[in-house]
C-alpha cells in the first residue's frame, strides 16, 4: 500500500516539525504541563494559525477536508513531541462528532470557531463501570416540558477543566446495555448544577471527573437523532483510536532513534555499545516494529474514511493490537537499553513510554481489540 500525502498536507507536517523542534523541547512540554492548565494557549493559537486545527473538518466550515488521513500527519507530529495540548480531545473527538452527528446549525456555530481557535470542546463517554463498553451508559437525560434534565456521572474526561463545551453521552431510553436509547447532548461549561475534579494523568496531561446534578438543557442541545446516537459514537471513538495509533507511531520513532543515538555514545569496554550485536538485533527489531505499526495505522486512517463498518473496525482493532505489541517492543527495550536512567522523570525516554502505554489503554487496549477482531 501507498499512501502518498498531498503537498498541501507536506507542508503542514513540515511547518509542525519545524515549530516542534524550535519551540517546543522536552524542558518546555515538561514545564506547560505540570503548571496553569496544562498546555499553553499560545500554542494552540499558533495551531489554529498553521491551520492544524482545521485539518480533518469541511472547506464548508473553513476546515481543509483532509479527513482521516489528513489527522495522521498531525497526529504522528504530536507522538514525536508529546505535544500536551488538548488536540485529540478538542478536534478529534469533540470536533469530528459535531461534524458527524450536528445540525446544521450546531455545525455553524462551533466548527468555525474551533477551527479559529476561538473554542474548546470536551466528549464525555466514559462511566465508572463501562470500561470499553460505549453501551453501558448509566448516565440519563429525561425529558421534562421542552427541557432535557441530566444526571449521573462522567469519568476520564479529557479536556472537560478548559473545554467551553461538553459532548456528553446519556441514556433517554431502553435498557443497560442496548445501542437504541442513548443520545447526545452539549452542555456550556458554567451551565449550573456541573461540577468537576480536575486530575493530571500518568502522561502528563489533563483529564476531569464530571459530576451532572439535575442539569437542564434545551432541546436544542441534543446532537444528533434522539436515541440513536450509538453508531455515530462508535464512528469517532474508532477515529480516535486510528488517530491514536498514528501519535504512537511518532511516539516510537521518536523511542528507536533516542535509544540508536544512546547506543552510539554511551561506551563500554572503552567501545560504544552499539558496536555489540545484540544490540543491534534489539534495534532492528524496534524499526521493523515501527514500519508494520506505521502500515497499520495509515491502513485504519483509510478504512475509518472509505471502508464500510466491518473493514473500519477490523483495521482498527488490528492497528490497536499491534500498537500493543509496540509498547512491549519498542518501549520497554527502549526503556531497558537505556539502562537505570531509562525509568527516570528526568530523562524524554521515560515520558515516551508513559505515553505509549496511556495510548495503548485508551479507547481499548490490545486484548479488548484482539477479541473484538475476532468477533467481527
Amino acid at each position: 500500500m501507498n499512501l502518498e500525502f498531498s503537498e498541501e498536507m507536506v507542508m503542514l507536517q513540515d511547518s509542525m516539525l519545524k515549530f516542534l523542534q524550535n519551540e517546543y523541547d522536552f524542558e518546555t512540554r515538561q514545564s506547560l504541563s505540570r503548571t496553569g492548565i496544562g498546555y499553553s494557549e499560545e500554542n494552540w493559537q499558533n495551531f489554529a494559525e498553521m491551520g492544524l486545527l482545521g485539518i480533518p473538518f469541511e472547506e464548508d466550515f473553513g476546515g481543509f477536508g483532509f479527513g482521516q488521513t489528513g489527522l495522521i500527519v498531525v497526529m504522528e507530529a504530536i507522538g514525536k513531541g508529546l505535544v500536551v495540548e488538548p488536540y485529540l480531545a478538542s478536534v478529534v473527538l469533540g470536533g469530528l462528532l459535531i461534524q458527524r452527528a450536528g445540525s446544521a446549525d450546531q455545525k455553524e456555530a462551533i466548527l468555525p470557531a474551533l477551527i479559529a481557535g476561538e473554542l474548546k470542546l470536551a466528549f464525555a463517554y466514559v462511566e465508572r463501570q463501562s470500561r470499553y463498553n460505549l453501551t453501558d451508559v448509566e448516565f440519563t437525560a429525561e425529558k421534562k416540558a421542552d427541557q432535557y434534565c441530566l444526571s449521573g456521572s462522567k469519568s476520564v474526561v479529557f479536556n472537560a477543566e478548559t473545554a467551553d463545551k461538553i459532548i456528553v453521552s446519556a441514556r433517554t431510553s431502553g435498557d443497560n446495555f442496548t445501542q437504541q436509547g442513548i443520545s447526545l447532548f452539549i452542555v456550556d461549561k458554567d451551565t449550573a448544577g456541573l461540577t468537576s475534579r480536575d486530575y493530571e494523568t500518568v502522561d502528563g496531561l489533563r483529564a476531569s471527573e464530571l459530576s451532572f446534578d439535575n442539569v437542564m438543557v434545551e432541546q436544542s442541545a441534543l446532537v444528533g437523532e434522539l436515541d440513536n446516537a450509538f453508531s455515530d459514537i462508535e464512528y469517532v471513538i474508532d477515529a480516535a483510536a486510528a488517530a491514536t495509533c498514528a501519535e504512537g507511531v511518532g511516539v516510537v520513532t521518536e523511542l528507536r532513534d533516542k535509544t540508536v543515538e544512546y547506543l552510539k555514545t554511551r561506551k563500554q569496554f572503552d567501545q560504544p555499545i552499539g558496536n555489540f550485536q545484540v544490540l543491534q538485533h534489539r534495534c532492528v527489531d524496534m524499526f521493523m516494529t515501527e514500519e508494520q505499526m506505521r502500515s497499520l495505522s495509515y491502513l485504519a486512517a483509510i478504512k475509518v474514511t472509505e471502508g464500510d463498518g466491518v473493514e473500519r473496525t477490523k483495521s482498527v482493532s488490528a492497528a490497536k493490537v499491534y500498537l500493543g505489541d509496540a509498547r512491549s517492543i519498542v518501549g520497554e527495550q527502549a526503556a531497558q537499553l537505556h539502562g537505570g536512567i531509562g525509568v527516570t522523570d528526568e530523562l524524554d525516554v521515560a515520558h515516551y513510554v508513559k505515553r505509549l502505554a496511556m495510548i495503548n489503554a485508551l479507547f481499548g487496549d490490545r486484548d479488548y481489540h484482539l477479541q473484538r477482531f475476532s468477533q467481527v
